[in-house]
């Protein structure tokens, strides 16, 4: 069975890469983006298994990106976690009503965040 393959979008380089190890070690295949137009122009070319996406981005916000991946009937299915440092409820709560699937604050515990990704895509 080929690996599920997840789209991280975050504007931190090291952040990425850490994560990307952390991934692949997992057995996912990562694709990387650096900021939210880059991230929606790969979600759209590679349609992956899951993104993970930072909120605050370059060029397009998170909420914006993740609103239109949602409001597009190709690509509403593909979770999306948001991944950010900001842990206010009331931005907990604009991430779901974009569509987020889950809300993982930063900085974080990667067993959890390995968790949601099992459970979102499995």
């Amino acid at each position: 069975m080929a690996n599920k393959k997840i789209l991280v979008v975050d504007d931190e380089v090291q952040l990425v890469d850490m994560m990307k190890l952390r991934l692949e070690a997992n057995n996912y295949d990562v694709i990387a983006a650096y900021d939210g137009q880059e991230g929606l122009d790969k979600a759209r070319k590679e349609k992956p298994d899951l993104i993970i996406l930072d909120l605050m981005l370059p060029k397009i916000d998170g909420y914006k990106v993740c609103r239109m991946l949602k409001f597009d009937e190709k690509y509403k299915k593909i979770p999306i976690i948001m991944f950010t440092a900001r842990a206010q409820a009331e931005d907990e709560k604009v991430g779901m009503e974009v569509g987020a699937d889950a809300y993982v604050t930063k900085p974080f515990e990667p067993q959890v965040l390995l968790g949601k990704i099992k459970e979102l895509i499995h």
